[in-house]
């Protein structure tokens, strides 16, 4: 089974793609490659396509070359935080209805190039931290891109993970930067969090 993570520096995390057992990076993609690679060393490819940086309309750009051309058996999407938090910041992110409209784009024509494909769109997530804290309330809009993504798995049959829920319990429990270190890249134990949740829903429903 070949699965494609998709997505920003969170997915990125730090790859290095010339060494092999550093192509997944440091984050979430870690755990998980490492627990289904552990059940089955020859029956998964996992792929990092993150980059740093991205935003919606940055992984439109390069849709085929980083996903079609790859032919996976599951696609999962992570994106968003950098759609508002570059807005925000520097006047460079992506409107709400763009961002909406963008995604859709990409869903529709995935599901054209790679109809077998099964596709899980992960809630994108901010919490209180060093870099969120001096504008803490206008990223707070990315509780409304995470509605968008949510609606868009609901419209187009696709599996959703929740993330935003489960950050803010445990932040509450301990503190934010235990799991999102400056608001918005997660610690080991925020990686942790989101590879299991992914791992869960992978497991119950999408491998099934």
């Amino acid at each position: 089974m070949k699965i494609v993570f998709f997505g920003d520096s969170i997915t990125d995390a730090g790859k290095c793609e010339d060494y092999y057992n550093y192509s997944y990076g440091h984050g979430f993609l870690g755990f998980i490659a490492g627990e289904l690679l552990y059940e089955d060393p020859y029956g998964y490819e996992i792929l990092n396509r993150g980059i740093c940086g991205n935003r919606i309309v940055d992984l439109y750009a390069r849709l085929q070359p980083a996903v079609w051309n790859e032919k996976p058996d599951v696609l999962s999407i992570l994106v968003g935080v950098n759609d508002i938090y570059h807005e925000v910041k520097r006047g460079t992110g992506v409107p709400l209805k763009r961002f909406e409209k963008v995604y859709r784009a990409i869903i529709e024509e995935t599901k054209e190039a790679l109809p077998n494909t099964k596709i899980i769109l992960c809630e994108p997530f901010i919490l209180k931290g060093t870099s969120t804290d001096p504008f803490f309330e206008q990223l707070k809009e990315i509780y409304e891109y995470a509605k968008v993504v949510k609606n868009l798995a609901e419209e187009y049959g696709l599996f959703f993970l929740p993330l935003q829920e489960k950050l803010d319990q445990k932040a509450e429990e301990f503190s934010p930067e235990c799991w999102l270190w400056d608001g918005v890249h997660p610690t080991r134990a925020g990686a942790k969090l989101i590879a299991d949740e992914w791992l869960k829903l992978f497991k119950n429903s999408v491998s099934v």
